[in-house]
């Protein structure tokens, strides 16, 4: 059956962003700067991306505004905007929950929740991650845009794995 997969970046001190949304510091310390890390194999295993409009804003105009960086994989934009579908794009208003529940119901590679941290935090309550994969960036920022903003959701979890990279520190979690 497919997983339910997060996969996503923070700050040592658990932020995905900064107050502005920015993710310039999301880099390495520098130590290995060929190494890809753990993001190829992972992006291979996955075909469905989730994502929040703002996430999605972002990588469409600012962080690969050239093309569709997941063409290849089906992307579910969760929005309350009427946009028009495209080609690898659908523009949703689904609860996050029926979406989700109907696309691990299908054949498929696993599904990826890419952002952001709204869309995280409504299906940490609804308890639809079934890994967690977390890369813990070397940076303190302070303040941010907070990974787990829901502090009364409480969730126990094994660790299935841990890989280091270029300072990074990738951290693979499963429900007890």
């Amino acid at each position: 059956m497919r997983k339910i997969v997060l996969y996503i970046a923070m700050s040592l001190d658990g932020f995905i962003a900064e107050q502005s949304g920015g993710v310039d510091w999301l880099k390495g310390d520098g130590s290995e700067p060929d190494s890809k890390g753990s993001y190829p194999a992972f992006y291979e295993s996955i075909d469905t991306v989730i994502l929040g409009y703002t996430t999605y804003h972002q990588v469409a105009t600012e962080l690969f505004p050239e093309k569709w960086i997941y063409s290849g994989k089906k992307s579910y934009v969760l929005t309350h905007k009427d946009l028009p579908d495209t080609e690898h794009i659908v523009f949703t208003k689904r609860n996050p929950g029926e979406l989700l529940a109907d696309l691990k119901g299908t054949e498929g590679g696993d599904i990826w929740i890419c952002g952001g941290a709204d869309i995280v935090n409504q299906l940490l309550e609804l308890d639809l991650i079934d890994r967690y994969c977390i890369s813990i960036i070397p940076m303190i920022l302070g303040r941010g845009i907070p990974l787990f903003q829901n502090r009364s959701v409480q969730r126990a979890l094994r660790l299935i794995s841990t890989c280091s990279y270029d300072g990074i520190v990738d951290l693979v979690y499963e429900p007890r």
